[in-house]
C-alpha cells in the first residue's frame, strides 16, 4: 500500500514500475466501472477473473501480473480484501494506493493486519532533484563521504534552486525542460487547488470544514513555526476545532504537526502537551503561496527567506522523505524554564544516543542552544547544518564541556544518518 499525499506521484511512480510484468492492470476506484468488481463480489479469484476478461487479458502460465488499485479510500469493501488478495493469489502482485487512506483505513474492520506492507512517498528530496534535471555526476559527487570541498560551490548553487523550485514531482518535470521558474505558477496553482477542493472530503461538518479552510489557507504563513491552535490565525476558532482540522490534514500529509521533545537520550518521546512546529508538504508550494520566489531567485544567500524559516523547513522535508516505510516524524528538543529556554532544530537517533542538529542561518551564527543541550546530555557529538563547507571541529561550550561539531553544508541534509555515523565512527 502505497501512502502519500495527493500530486506526490504515486500513480506515475508505479506506472514506471509496472513496465518490468508481461500484464499491468490499473484500477481507479474513484471510477464506478472499476469500483463495482469489488461492489458486486467478495471472492477474489471471481473479482480477479472479472477483471481479466474486462481488459482481454489471458494470464498463461510463468507470466507476471501486476494490480493497481489506485484511490482505494473509496471502497472500504477493497481494501478488506486484500487479505484475501494476498492468501488466495499470492502470484498477483498487487499495489494500493490513495490520497486520504488515514481517513478509509480507520474504519475499516476487519482490518488485513499483517498481509500489507507499506511504503510512504514524499515530494522530491534533493537527491532525486539532481537525478531529475540531469545531474548525475554531481549526485554521484554528493554521494562521496566526505562530500570534497571543490564541488561545494555547484553543489550549493543547485540546491538553492531547489529550494525555490521545492520537490513536487509536476513542478520538478516542467522545470527540468526549461530551467525556467517563470513558468512554474500555474502548475503550483493547480496543485493548491486541489488540495483546497478536497477539504470538503475530510469531514462532513460544515463548520469543521470552514476551520479546515481557514487553516489551510494561512498555514504557509506559519512554516517551521511553533504555533498554537487557540485562535490559531487571529481567529476566533476554539482549540479544538483547529487542533482537529489540523489533525486532519495531517492525516492527508499536508501539513505535519512536528512535536518537540525534553529529552536527552534514547528513546525520543514527543511531548504533545507542548506547542508543535508547522510543517507544510513541500517548500516550493510555500514559497509560491508567499509570493517570495522572484526574490529568492535574486539573492545568492537564502538563509534569511521569510524570517530564515525556509531552509530549516527544507531541511526538515528531506528528513521526513527518508521515512519511505514507516511513518515517523522528526522532533525538536526545548527546554522551558524561567529565563533560560533553549530549542534546538532537530534531534537523531543514533543507536543509543540523541544527537543535537542545528540549523544555522549563514555560514555563523551562535549556538546556545546547541551549547545547553550538550551541557546536560552524556554524549560529546553535535551537528550544525550552514552555509559553508564540511569539516569536523573541536569546541568548547560556555560551561567548559568539550565536544565534537560536525559542519555540514546545507545540500547534506538527506546524508545526515550517512554522515552521523561517519562522524561518530571516527571520534
Amino acid at each position: 500500500m502505497l501512502r502519500g499525499a495527493r500530486q506526490v506521484g504515486k500513480t506515475t511512480l508505479v506506472d514506471r514500475f509496472s513496465m518490468s510484468y508481461d500484464h499491468y492492470i490499473y484500477l481507479n476506484l474513484e471510477l464506478s466501472q472499476d469500483r463495482k468488481h469489488f461492489e458486486q463480489k467478495d471472492n477474489v479469484q471471481d473479482i480477479l477473473n472479472a477483471i481479466l476478461i474486462e481488459h482481454n487479458i489471458s494470464l498463461a502460465k510463468n507470466k507476471t501480473l501486476l494490480l493497481f488499485i489506485d484511490e482505494i479510500q473509496e471502497s472500504h469493501q477493497a481494501i478488506r480484501l486484500l487479505r484475501y488478495f494476498y492468501e488466495k493469489l499470492p502470484d498477483i502482485h498487487v499495489i494500493a494506493a490513495g490520497s486520504l487512506l488515514e481517513f478509509a483505513l480507520s474504519e475499516v474492520e476487519p482490518f488485513p493486519v499483517g498481509r500489507i506492507e507499506y511504503a510512504y512517498l514524499y515530494p522530491l528530496n534533493f537527491d532525486e532533484f539532481l537525478n531529475a534535471i540531469g545531474q548525475q555526476l554531481v549526485l554521484e559527487s554528493l554521494r562521496e563521504l566526505p562530500v570534497k570541498e571543490y564541488i561545494h560551490s555547484t553543489l550549493l548553487d543547485l540546491f538553492n534552486n531547489y529550494v525555490i523550485v521545492g520537490g513536487m514531482p509536476e513542478v520538478v518535470r516542467r522545470y527540468a525542460e526549461d530551467r525556467n521558474i517563470a513558468n512554474l505558477p500555474p502548475v503550483y496553482e493547480g496543485i493548491w487547488e486541489t488540495y483546497k477542493s478536497d477539504v470538503v472530503k475530510y469531514t462532513d461538518n460544515k463548520t469543521e470544514q470552514r476551520v479546515i479552510r481557514h487553516v489551510i489557507a494561512i498555514a504557509h504563513l506559519y512554516v517551521d513555526q511553533r504555533i498554537t491552535f487557540q485562535n490559531f490565525g487571529n481567529s476566533n476558532y476554539r482549540s479544538r476545532e483547529v487542533g482537529e482540522a489540523m489533525r486532519h490534514l495531517d492525516a492527508a500529509q499536508i501539513i505535519q504537526l512536528i512535536y518537540p521533545t525534553t529529552d536527552l537520550a534514547a528513546p525520543i518521546i514527543p511531548n504533545i502537551k507542548k506547542s508543535p512546529r508547522l510543517q507544510f508538504l513541500d517548500t516550493g508550494l510555500v514559497n509560491h503561496s508567499l509570493g517570495i520566489q522572484g526574490k529568492m531567485i535574486q539573492v545568492k544567500d537564502l538563509s534569511p527567506s521569510y524570517r530564515g524559516s525556509i531552509i530549516p523547513h527544507m531541511i526538515t522535508q528531506e528528513v521526513i522523505s527518508l521515512n519511505t516505510h514507516q511513518k515517523t516524524k522528526p522532533n525538536f528538543w526545548v527546554r522551558d524554564k524561567n529565563q533560560s529556554s533553549a530549542e534546538v532544530d532537530l534531534v537523531m537517533r543514533h543507536h543509543d544516543l540523541m544527537i543535537p542538529i542545528e540549523i544555522k542561518s549563514g555560514k555563523y551564527g551562535k549556538l546556545r542552544s546547541l551549547h545547553q543541550y550538550i551541557e546536560r546530555c552524556d554524549h560529546h557529538y553535535a551537528v550544525r547544518i550552514y552555509g559553508g563547507p564540511f569539516r569536523i571541529e573541536s569546541a568548547k561550550t560556555p560551561g567548559g564541556k568539550k565536544h565534537l561539531l560536525m559542519n555540514l553544508p546545507y545540500y547534506l541534509g538527506t546524508q545526515l544518518a550517512r554522515y552521523i555515523d561517519y562522524f561518530t565512527s571516527l571520534h
